[in-house]
């Protein structure tokens, strides 16, 4: 009978402890799974932060998005900053300038939106710099893209993986450059292609054409020459002791010392005798 009593105590006191280990579990996993909602909740709050930092606009999800701030549209003048620089958008990541793109092309719909509709209707658009701004940043950020995608290539393929280019004459005689592009014919049996790069100048039209051409670039390059010529003039007339290599650098197509020693440089300063 004793040794009965015995194994009874001994299942009761079993049973207790793993009735305090499936307690302690239960609470743990119950803890655990707070803790995971607590952590799910805060990374959901810190992305939509994210979120609404990279909106160029309020983020009405409507075709409101293609439209300025209303406050805007009364005022002459919208106040922004300045377009992104080469050097600000080569330290930042692949991800971030993704995210940067989309901006900049949203904002850029916004404007040409904006100044579609003050056209129509005869109305001032504010700031028209703002387009060329983002204009300028998307083509930097394309500069920066293709400068990582070249290094990129070079590295594991030893080519730039740009499309092939060369320089090709027009019907006219001019030299453009051709950028090569895939078709689905090989060359030699696209005949369509064939007729349309294999063109031929020539003729008297085009000698005459070339040649008032020619004429135009030799006046223009002339006249460029001239101005320079005189601005060093002018500026070496009014300031006898300016830095000469600091023209020359700025001026490198003029020469400064044969400028020197002509006569309409000295102008009609007299110095005075004595004082």
């Amino acid at each position: 009978m004793s040794s009965l009593i015995k194994i009874l105590n001994v299942v009761r006191n079993a049973k207790t402890i793993l009735n305090c280990v499936a307690t302690k579990s239960i609470s743990s996993s119950g803890l655990s799974r707070i803790q995971c909602t607590q952590q799910n909740e805060h990374n959901a709050i810190m992305g939509a932060m994210v979120a609404r930092s990279f909106h160029s606009t309020s983020p009405c999800r409507n075709l409101m998005e293609f439209f300025d701030d209303p406050k805007n549209w009364p005022e002459n003048e919208v106040k922004v900053g300045r377009a992104w620089k080469l050097e600000e958008l080569r330290i930042k990541s692949n991800k971030e300038l993704h995210q940067l793109w989309y901006v900049l092309l949203k904002e850029r719909n916004m404007l040409l939106t904006m100044e579609h509709e003050c056209n129509d209707k005869m109305e001032l658009f504010p700031s028209p710099e703002r387009l060329d701004k983002v204009k300028i940043s998307m083509a930097n950020l394309e500069t920066v893209v293709r400068e990582r995608n070249k290094a990129y290539h070079l590295l594991e393929t030893g080519e730039t993986g740009e499309r092939p280019t060369r320089m090709v004459y027009s019907a006219l005689g001019m030299r453009h450059l051709y950028r090569s592009c895939e078709h689905v014919l090989p060359p030699y049996m696209n005949v369509k292609w064939i007729k349309s790069r294999n063109i031929g100048f020539g003729g008297r039209a085009v000698r005459k054409f070339l040649l008032l051409y020619r004429e135009k670039l030799y006046n223009m390059k002339r006249k460029a020459k001239n101005r320079s010529r005189n601005e060093v003039m002018m500026m070496l007339r009014r300031n006898p002791n300016i830095d000469v290599h600091v023209l020359r650098r700025k001026y490198p197509d003029v020469d400064v010392n044969k400028i020197l020693k002509d006569d309409k440089t000295r102008g009609h300063f007299v110095p005075k005798i004595g004082a």
